[in-house]
C-alpha cells in the first residue's frame, strides 16, 4: 500500500511540474510572449525542473526497489525547502506585482501556475515526510538546502549585472534601497532556506522514531 501510494504521489509530482512548465511554455509560444533567456531564469521554473525530474527519478527508485541513496535523500530534502519558498515568496511578494509591460494584455494559464506555486510545494513535502523508506540523515543536513538557492542567486546577480534584467525585483539593486535591500532579501531567503530545511529535517526525524516505534 505504502510504495504503491508514494509511487503514485512522486508520479504525479513530476508529470504535474514537468507538464506545467511545458503547458506555459506552450502558451507563451502560441501567444508571442515567450522569452526563453528570461523564462528559464526565474527559480521558481528552475526548481520545479528539477523537482519534477527528480521525483520521477524518486518514483522510479522506489518501484525498483533500489535503495535510496543519502545524496538523492539530501536532493529531495533541498527540493522540497526549495519548493517551498517558491510558494511562499510568490504568495507573500510576488502574486499582486505587476506584470511585465511587455506581457500585458497576456494571462498566465491558471492551473500549471497554481501547481508550481501551491500544490506541488505541498505534496514535495508530504513526499519528503512520511518516506519512511530513505536513509535517515543527520539534522546538520539541512545545511545542504542552502547549496542549490545560493548558486541561482549567484548566478542571478551576476546576470543581472551584465544584461540589467533580474527575474525577480527583490535581488535587483538598480531597486529602492539599492545594494543593502538587495543583500537584506538575499539574507534573509537564505536564512528562510535554513530554517524551511531545518523544520522539515526535524519533522522527519521525530517521524522516523514514531515509524520505528
Amino acid at each position: 500500500m505504502y510504495k504503491a501510494v508514494m509511487v503514485s504521489l512522486r508520479l504525479a509530482l513530476g508529470i504535474g511540474l514537468l507538464g506545467s512548465v511545458v503547458w506555459q511554455v506552450t502558451d507563451r509560444v502560441i501567444n508571442n510572449v515567450f522569452r526563453p533567456d528570461e523564462y528559464f531564469a526565474y527559480f521558481s521554473i528552475v526548481s520545479a525542473i528539477v523537482a519534477g525530474g527528480l521525483s520521477l527519478y524518486s518514483a522510479y527508485v522506489l518501484a525498483t526497489d533500489k535503495d535510496e541513496t543519502k545524496f538523492h535523500n539530501i536532493a529531495r530534502l533541498s527540493l522540497a525547502a526549495a519548493m517551498v519558498i517558491v510558494g511562499v515568496v510568490y504568495h507573500a511578494l510576488l502574486a499582486d506585482a505587476a506584470p511585465d509591460v511587455r506581457d500585458i494584455g497576456y494571462v498566465w494559464p491558471v492551473l500549471p501556475n497554481e501547481i508550481i506555486h501551491t500544490y506541488a510545494p505541498i505534496a514535495l513535502v508530504v513526499d519528503y515526510l512520511f518516506s519512511i523508506r530513505s536513509p535517515k540523515l543527520r539534522l546538520r543536513a539541512s545545511l545542504w538546502v542552502a547549496i542549490f538557492p545560493l548558486a541561482w542567486l549567484g548566478f542571478s546577480v551576476v546576470r543581472g549585472l551584465i544584461t540589467n534584467w533580474w527575474p525577480y525585483w527583490f535581488i535587483n539593486p538598480n531597486e529602492d534601497g539599492g545594494v543593502p535591500s538587495m543583500l537584506m532579501y538575499v539574507g534573509s531567503i537564505t536564512v528562510f532556506f535554513l530554517a524551511v530545511g531545518y523544520l522539515l529535517q526535524s519533522v522527519r526525524l521525530s517521524f522516523s522514531k514514531i515509524y520505528r516505534s
